[in-house]
């Protein structure tokens, strides 16, 4: 079904596009328009991952530059039965998370250093096991495409407001000024509202998937009432860059907007806590849950950091730099 919907979705996207290529250059510019959008939705299926990965400056980590980091998403792809996903971690302060890939085989997780210095492991887990839900439920595809082609769009509204002609006889716009300036107004809505277009029931459907395998879903309920809280204190600056990527993270990295409403890209984060703690009274503390390796939960010092050991990233040292991984 999610497939469907992601045909449906880039056939719309397509449209769009020509949309604008028609208010750039009429005809001859609705036809170029179709022929770079046909390029972009292929290109974008089989790289679109990557891409969004690099917007915001991830990094790989393994086994050896992220132990326990690497150990736990390991443990956690074990427990839904889903292949290894490859590791990133992005450098950036604000608490926040997302998964990307064309399918489970080719998924990736990606989650920032302040996830991981200003939660603990048990909460981490919670996150993470929410980005694998959403793997498993094969929503990585459209949102990661959805994000590649609405950034697209908005930056061909922008090129073709600065550059289109107005002269009809010459192969212009036909609307002159007043399609230029509609266009680079009303093609940002239409990004946003492609954002919208991923159904925000997925967020609930992910939450509940990750809970159950987590096995705590309080663990993920603490955590998105801590990501929302710091979200709104710390920018992400690379999310700020690429804001056609925001519906991607686990909290919306740009407004963290409270509201369950028709503008929002992210459901309420107290609705999203009390379906989970409705599934915790519902699972009543049953089944297994994930445990660190060392099977003692961490205690957090004042900077949100192991109190055992506040740098958490314990990782290998080369020359005396920090290394990539945390918890090392």
């Amino acid at each position: 079904m999610n497939y469907f919907r992601t045909a449906v979705l880039l056939a719309g996207l397509t449209a769009l596009f020509m949309g604008v290529g028609f208010l750039i250059g009429g005809r001859g510019g609705m036809m170029i328009a179709f022929v770079v959008a046909a390029g972009m939705n292929l290109f974008s299926y089989w790289n679109s991952g990557r891409m969004v990965l690099s917007m915001h400056g991830a990094e790989e980590v393994d086994e050896r530059s992220a132990p326990e980091f690497y150990g736990m998403i390991r443990d956690l792809a074990a427990r839904a039965q889903l292949p290894m996903p490859k590791v990133y971690i992005m450098h950036e302060d604000q608490p926040n998370a997302f998964a990307t890939g064309r399918n489970p085989a080719n998924a990736a997780v990606a989650a920032t250093t302040g996830l991981l210095n200003s939660l603990s492991k048990e909460e981490v887990a919670g996150v993470m096991a929410h980005e694998l839900a959403h793997v498993k439920n094969h929503d990585t595809l459209i949102m990661t495409v959805t994000a590649t082609i609405a950034g697209a769009i908005s930056m061909l509204a922008n090129f073709g407001g600065l550059f289109s002609s107005g002269n009809r006889e010459n192969g212009g716009s036909p609307f002159g000024m007043v399609g230029s300036i509609a266009m680079m107004i009303l093609a940002p809505i239409a990004a946003m509202i492609v954002q919208m277009a991923i159904s925000r029931t997925r967020e609930y459907a992910a939450d509940r998937l990750g809970a159950e395998i987590v096995g705590r879903p309080e663990w993920l309920a603490t955590a998105l009432q801590n990501i929302e809280r710091r979200a709104h204190q710390t920018e992400n600056y690379s999310a700020e860059a690429n804001p056609a990527t925001a519906h991607m993270f686990i909290i919306n990295p740009l407004s963290g907007m409270g509201m369950d409403n028709l503008f929002s890209t992210h459901p309420a984060t107290e609705n999203r806590v009390a379906a989970l703690m409705a599934l915790s009274r519902e699972m009543g503390g049953g089944g297994q849950a994930w445990r660190p390796a060392t099977g003692a939960a961490p205690q957090r010092g004042p900077a949100g950091g192991d109190a055992r050991n506040p740098d958490p990233w314990g990782g290998e040292r080369d020359g005396g730099s920090r290394q990539s991984g945390p918890w090392g």
